[in-house]
């Protein structure tokens, strides 16, 4: 079990207490935005994110061009912050003609580099007719794609591989839109083709709460000695729109089905003016992370407002004290 430490801001070396909050956004914010690209979008958010051999932090964002079709572009960076190298062109294109569930677009990539595979798994959202699927591709390089197709028919999307596999079998995080409702499911595969074994792991409360009837998984989940943390999304309908803000769940780490904790409030949300402005007001969603060379520090890379990439910094110790102190066992599910 990790040892519970006084938490610091990794920018002003500041201790944070338990009134503060749990990420703190970085003040180059907003990172990346149109502007920043090297061909013309209307908008760049939403990445997938990994920390490369190499030591660079690669973003693969969502790039929606000025049709309002989206594709996929890759941005690296020594530092993780600033002096970004963007491909000059689309990382990743759509290719409606052999793959029919992309024609209009691809979404909001998550990146799990898996070392049984040496290489990176992208699980990403096709969109077409149907609605929004899950589709995977392996890749080495990001530069050329092994695509795998739908492996998650419609509706569903935010969805991300775990890096090894669960019981001999590999384990994909989703959520699929049922009769039952915007959930977070698990299922299980033993080729990353044919799925089954689909269990919900994670339901969305009902009634008033931030996180009632739509929720759904953000960056991959962090392997930690208690378990896999995951932060999540919850949707909150308003009278003026909606707002996405951010939770924290605790999964076990043999049996990922299985919620250990939950937090019973959001830890972040949409606060500053290019997070409650922009394409889509009042969202804070993010598809990926690294993680410091000390083990804890929280790199956090979040879609403000479907408008731009922004960064916030946080620490696994500090999300695990937090869910020790907001978790109620009585509202781990239904609510």
């Amino acid at each position: 079990m990790l040892e519970i430490i006084p938490v610091v801001d990794s920018q002003t070396n500041a201790v944070l207490h338990d009134d503060e909050p749990l990420f703190v956004r970085h003040m180059a914010n907003p990172i990346l935005s149109r502007h920043h690209w090297p061909y013309p979008i209307n908008s760049v958010f939403n990445a997938g994110v990994v920390k490369l051999a190499d030591g660079d932090t690669l973003l693969l964002c969502r790039v929606e061009d000025k049709r309002g079709l989206s594709h996929l572009c890759a941005a690296r960076s020594s530092n993780g912050v600033d002096g970004w190298r963007i491909d000059p062109q689309p990382t990743m294109m759509a290719m409606p003609l052999q793959y029919p569930e992309e024609l209009w677009g691809i979404e909001d990539p998550r990146i799990t580099y898996v070392p049984e595979l040496a290489q990176y798994a992208v699980a990403y959202t096709s969109f077409a007719r149907g609605g929004p699927g899950v589709s995977l591709a392996l890749t080495k390089d990001f530069k050329s794609f092994e695509r795998f197709g739908v492996i998650m028919p419609p509706e569903d999307k935010d969805a991300a591989l775990l890096p090894r596999k669960i019981g001999g079998r590999w384990a994909l995080i989703h959520r699929p839109v049922t009769t039952l409702g915007a959930h977070i499911w698990i299922s299980y595969s033993p080729d990353l083709q044919h799925w089954g074994s689909h269990k919900i792991i994670l339901e969305a409360r009902r009634g008033g709460w931030w996180d009632a009837n739509k929720i759904g998984l953000c960056s991959p989940p962090i392997e930690t000695d208690r378990g896999w943390l995951a932060i999540y999304h919850g949707v909150r309908n308003t009278a003026s729109g909606s707002i996405y803000r951010l939770g924290l769940a605790l999964f076990d780490l043999d049996k990922p089905d299985i919620c250990l904790q939950r937090g019973d409030s959001w830890m972040f949300g949409p606060e500053a003016p290019y997070e409650r402005g922009g394409d889509v007001n009042d969202v804070v969603f993010p598809c990926g992370q690294t993680i410091g060379t000390d083990g804890d520090t929280i790199h956090l890379y979040y879609g403000a407002g479907d408008s731009c990439m922004a960064l916030a910094t946080g620490s696994i110790r500090a999300c695990l004290r937090w869910l020790d102190k907001h978790s109620d066992p009585a509202t781990q599910a239904t609510a």
